[in-house]
């Protein structure tokens, strides 16, 4: 399953149009325009690299199936909690019944959720994304001057 990105085609441009309803930003100096535009272009060119593919696909790689299988389980418990009555009220342990157990699962499943993704981000992403970055900044000091 391949998912399309939608901000992939987006220009970085910074420019405000007045046409989507955004207030028009004033003309800057000429050599800011300029600035401007050569900074522009160093966005654009990283947003189209490799590496930065690379880094959002590694992101969409563990976000979606992680969201579906997380939104799937929530549906299950609500499902369940509104079509087997009988399923959730029956006791596991003295006035603890299914629900209970059910619902702090979920709780229990945000915490791990949340822990992979933190691994994930550090083991996967972050040293990429880092090095755009600083590739980023050097690029743009090289065209300030």
């Amino acid at each position: 399953m391949r998912l399309e990105d939608p901000w992939d085609d987006a220009p970085a441009t910074g420019r405000w149009d007045t046409a989507g309803g955004r207030a028009a930003v004033p003309p800057a100096v000429p050599d800011e325009q300029d600035a401007a535009l050569r900074a522009a272009d160093i966005y654009l060119q990283v947003q189209r690299s490799s590496a930065f593919q690379e880094v959002r696909r590694r992101y969409r790689r563990f976000v979606v199936p992680a969201t579906l299988a997380f939104l799937l389980w929530y549906l299950a418990y609500v499902v369940a909690a509104t079509t087997a009555p009988g399923l959730m009220a029956r006791p596991v342990a003295g006035a603890v019944n299914v629900a209970m157990v059910a619902g702090l699962a979920q709780f229990l499943t945000t915490f791990v959720l949340t822990w992979a993704y933190a691994r994930h981000a550090r083991l996967r992403r972050d040293r990429a994304a880092l090095e755009l970055r600083w590739d980023t900044q050097e690029m743009t000091r090289g065209a300030e001057r």
